[in-house]
C-alpha cells in the first residue's frame, strides 16, 4: 500500500502544480490520503517507540512545510501535521480509562476543531478519518467512511472528488482480508519517509524556476 500511497500522491501533486486543467489527475489523487491514514494507524499500533515514531513524523512534517508553500502558493499546514494530531489523539484516547469514552470523545472533537483552526491539510476530516481506520475493522471503514464523504459533501466541506477517495478504503479493506502472500511489498524505510518532503522540495524548485524565469 506504501507504493500505491506515494504513486497516486505524486500524481496529484503533480496535476495541482502542473495540470490543473486536467481533473482525473486530482482524481486519481484522492486514492492516497486514506491509505497514509490507515499506514498511521498500523505504525502505532506495530511501533516499539511512540516518542520516536511521533518527533519522527514531527520532524518530517516540519521538513515539508517550507516546500508545501512553496510547490502550491499556499499558507496552510501540511498533511503531516493532520496525521500528527491524529497521532496525538489515538495516544491520548488510549491513556483514557474506557468508562470516561465521553471524555475520549470530546477530546476527539477538540482536536477535530482544533485542524480547522490550525488549517491543516484536510482538517477535521483527516482527523475523521484517522479514527475510522483506528476503530472500524475491514468493511466497517468503507462504510464509515462514505458516511464521512457524504456528510462533508453535504455540508460544503469537501470537493466533490473526494468521493472518489472511498476506493481506497475499498482496497485497503480487501487486503486486510488477502492472504499475506498477496499484499504488495513494503517501501525501504528510507524512502516512506524521505518521499514526502523530497518530492515536494523538487516540485518547489520546478514552480519556482518557472515562475522567475530560470526554467
Amino acid at each position: 500500500m506504501q507504493w500505491l500511497a506515494m504513486i497516486t500522491m505524486l500524481i496529484d501533486h503533480l496535476g495541482y502544480a502542473f495540470f490543473s486543467d486536467e481533473r482525473y489527475l486530482r482524481v486519481i489523487g484522492r486514492i492516497a490520503f486514506p491509505i497514509y491514514c490507515y499506514l498511521l494507524v498500523v505504525g502505532y499500533q506495530r511501533t516499539r517507540n511512540v516518542q520516536k515514531y511521533t518527533v519522527r513524523l514531527l520532524l518530517i512534517a516540519v521538513l515539508s512545510q517550507f516546500p508545501f508553500m512553496y510547490a502550491f502558493n499556499i499558507s496552510n499546514l501540511n498533511v503531516v501535521f493532520t496525521l500528527l494530531l491524529g497521532l496525538l489523539l489515538m495516544i491520548a484516547i488510549d491513556r483514557i480509562p474506557r468508562q470516561w469514552m465521553i471524555l475520549s470523545i470530546l477530546l476527539a472533537v477538540a482536536v477535530a476543531l482544533g485542524a480547522e483552526v490550525l488549517h491543516t491539510d484536510y482538517g477535521a476530516y483527516g482527523i475523521a478519518l484517522i479514527l475510522i481506520f483506528r476503530y472500524a475493522p475491514g468493511y466497517w471503514a468503507v462504510l464509515l467512511h462514505l458516511v464521512l464523504n457524504i456528510m462533508f459533501q453535504l455540508g460544503g466541506l469537501n470537493s466533490s472528488i473526494q468521493g472518489f477517495s472511498i476506493v481506497a478504503t475499498l482496497l485497503i479493506a480487501i487486503q486486510q482480508s488477502a492472504p499475506e502472500t498477496m499484499r504488495l511489498p513494503r517501501a525501504p524505510s528510507w524512502l516512506w519517509r524521505a518521499f514526502y518532503p523530497a518530492h515536494l522540495a523538487i516540485i518547489a524548485l520546478i514552480v519556482q524556476g518557472i515562475r522567475y524565469g530560470y526554467l
